[in-house]
């Protein structure tokens, strides 16, 4: 077992050298996850073998993320298979709730994360020696099968003390390599449009008074997003064009319009709230390169974008939703608001102007 930890390494450390290539794209060349390729560079082994080192963290997850304030400004990165949602901040305003504390939010400005710890297994504090010669530090979280929740990347204006103490204080016992994968989370079968009892939906769906009773809406009548979506009355939800993304992108850097903009997987949600600036395109990827938040959206892997718009107390709240080819959501997009706020007139119309046929003029909100 040892030598296939060391031909991990090694072949980790020639894709790094030679191709430049990352950490996931190297796992998945490699057949294992990008939790295992981690997990195979701890305990001690030979400097050559390669340029990363792996400590083993233990899974004393909510404590571990209300002991990050003190690092300062980090760079936290959450992504799915479509998109990748990276923000710097400071970790603060940190709580968990629920049975046995399942449920997290970290809701201090910049980073503003909804964490689902009963998807996190394996954790690493990771060091891995770049080419130009710096040390670059990390957190890192994965699920049973290995797959990534969640990064924490130190900044050169973090407090490496703080860091190195963190780390020392939940550093687990067991060093050795490697872990034995588990399965990968599976989102439910979904039910039988002929038997979800649609008329009691959309009734429901009128009726809701707030953003967050959607998930509750879907899980009573036994819904997949994309469903729920198809079966809703069309004043609600409404198909766009796939390129919607990239034009709501950027046209709202060009008109200024503040945005909320949600990525997630099974154990984390992340959020940018605020403008955007730089929006560019590169092969099929649609990026946005601010200072303190960068987005990595793959278009192609867009196969449904819908307007979905859900009554509040302060009003209709609409948002840009993408899907992939299973279903599984990519990201979602919100003017910027606050509950107890009416949502943006700049905003409404931008997203209602990706309507096909959509009047040119401005409508009010």
């Amino acid at each position: 077992m040892q030598a296939s930890f060391t031909a991990l390494r090694q072949a980790f450390a020639t894709a790094r050298q030679e191709r430049k290539a990352r950490h996931r794209d190297i796992a998945s060349d490699l057949r294992i996850s990008e939790g295992e390729l981690l997990a195979a560079h701890a305990g001690p082994f030979a400097d050559d073998e390669s340029p990363l080192r792996a400590r083993r963290l233990r899974a004393e997850w909510q404590d571990l993320i209300a002991a990050l304030e003190p690092l300062g400004p980090v760079m936290a990165l959450t992504r799915n298979e479509s998109c990748v949602h990276e923000k710097v901040g400071v970790y603060n305003t940190i709580s968990a709730m629920g049975p046995q504390r399942q449920m997290g939010l970290v809701l201090g400005g910049a980073i503003d994360l909804r964490l689902f710890y009963s998807h996190w297994q394996h954790g690493f504090a990771v060091a891995e020696r770049l080419s130009d010669g710096a040390l670059q530090r990390s957190l890192q979280f994965f699920d049973a099968a290995g797959q990534a929740i969640h990064k924490v990347f130190v900044k050169p204006e973090s407090d490496l003390a703080a860091y190195e103490a963190l780390v020392q204080r939940f550093l687990a016992e067991d060093q050795k390599p490697g872990f034995e994968p588990g399965d990968a989370w599976q989102d439910p079968a979904e039910v039988p449009d002929a038997r979800i009892d649609v008329a009691s939906f959309r009734s429901e769906w009128a009726s809701l008074r707030d953003t967050h009773d959607f998930f509750g809406l879907l899980k009573r009548h036994g819904l997949s997003r994309t469903q729920a979506l198809r079966l809703a009355e069309p004043r609600f939800a409404q198909p766009l064009a796939l390129s919607s993304a990239q034009e709501l992108l950027s046209r709202a850097a060009q008109e200024n319009v503040s945005i909320m903009v949600f990525v997630g997987n099974p154990g984390m949600i992340q959020i940018h709230s605020g403008p955007v600036n730089k929006v560019a395109m590169m092969g099929p990827w649609i990026n946005v390169l601010d200072p303190g938040f960068n987005l990595h959206l793959r278009e192609d892997h867009i196969a449904s974008a819908w307007l979905v718009r859900k009554p509040t107390v302060d009003g209709l709240v609409c948002s840009l939703e993408l899907f992939d080819a299973q279903g599984r959501t990519i990201a979602m997009m919100f003017g910027e608001r606050k509950p107890g706020q009416a949502e943006r007139c700049d905003w409404r119309n931008l997203l209602e102007s990706l309507v096909e046929g959509a009047p040119a003029e401005t409508v009010p909100c």
